[in-house]
């Protein structure tokens, strides 16, 4: 019964920390999904996030496979405010591409960056801003922590601008895209009781090309114990080049307050490619946040003892006097 209540101590006092602010004690990754949460990582905060993969495509139609690895990797780091991030963001692939369309197989040997992009993100709306005292957790009931607010259904709202960058004759992209070109996203985020997050997002990507795409991202965590995480999450990709209905499913593990280990599998529906992936990562945080009313009342106490000291006189005693008050 102790383990119980000291989990969901535990359980409730992250929650509340990332409801009330940009920077939370534990680590607060973007894997193991795809997805941006709303939220930045605090000021100060440099985090890590990488992941190798394996996938393997076949089209059925056009008669080619695609078998391979690669890793995508997230750079970012809180700047200036707690609602601002910058990161850098991209997908490095290596994989080889087997055209069965002859009685021959012939195979090509690929790799490139299929992403590579810099960018910030700006939180614009936070519901829980300034409601710490309305949406405390209750610490002494189980069910309390657990029952639905409607104020739930308001999700936290972040804009992002970024630029990506593509190299000449990639194979990853459409015919003719290179050199720079804009993204643009909007990203949601809902907290709902009981450790459940719904993040969304809907992007423009390589504006300005010929083959620009749309897409959304909808992901659901779920918070189960202190150190474990589920996911599910679907995206949708449109554009004239490649479009695709993914879906993942996996998990995530907090080995420590600024590391996390996670894993997921990745596969679509159809056969123009059939798509299975599967993924292993890690996120990393270098912590040098500092609060900003420990910061002011760090630089009050090194005031006060900075300031001279008054000198007290020396308090003479009753007996130096004689009866007659005189000394």
């Amino acid at each position: 019964m102790k383990l119980i209540k000291k989990a969901l101590f535990f359980t409730t006092f992250l929650c509340a920390q990332c409801l009330f602010a940009q920077y939370t004690e534990v680590i607060n990754s973007n894997r193991p999904g795809v997805s941006k949460s709303a939220f930045s990582v605090g000021t100060n905060v440099a985090q890590l996030e990488v992941g190798p993969y394996i996938i393997n495509e076949k089209h059925t139609p056009l008669k080619y496979e695609v078998s391979g690895f690669g890793a995508d990797f997230t750079a970012r780091y809180g700047l200036l405010f707690e609602q601002l991030e910058i990161n850098i963001e991209g997908t490095y692939q290596n994989d080889t591409f087997t055209d069965n369309r002859s009685v021959i197989s012939s195979e090509d040997k690929r790799s490139n960056f299929k992403q590579f992009t810099l960018g910030a993100k700006y939180l614009v709306y936070d519901p829980y801003k300034n409601s710490e005292e309305e949406e405390k957790p209750n610490l002494y009931s189980y069910h309390a922590n657990r029952t639905f607010k409607w104020k739930s259904l308001i999700p936290a709202v972040a804009v992002y601008a970024g630029a990506n960058f593509d190299t000449k004759n990639n194979p990853y992209t459409g015919p003719g895209v290179e050199g720079f070109s804009p993204k643009i996203m909007v990203a949601t985020q809902n907290n709902f009781p009981g450790g459940w997050v719904l993040v969304t997002n809907f992007l423009k990507d390589r504006i300005g090309t010929d083959y620009s795409d749309f897409q959304y991202i909808i992901t659901l965590t779920h918070s189960f114990s202190p150190q474990w995480v589920v996911f599910a999450e679907t995206q949708g990709i449109q554009s004239d080049f490649y479009a695709d209905n993914l879906f993942r499913f996996g998990g995530g593990y907090l080995w420590s307050k600024d590391f996390q280990l996670d894993t997921a599998v990745t596969f679509n529906t159809k056969d123009t490619p059939s798509v299975f992936g599967l993924n292993f990562g890690m996120s990393y945080r270098f912590d040098f946040h500092v609060d900003k009313e420990t910061a002011n009342e760090n630089s009050r106490e090194a005031a006060d003892k900075r300031k001279p000291k008054k000198k007290k006189g020396k308090k003479k005693r009753t007996d130096d006097f004689d009866d007659d008050g005189s000394l």
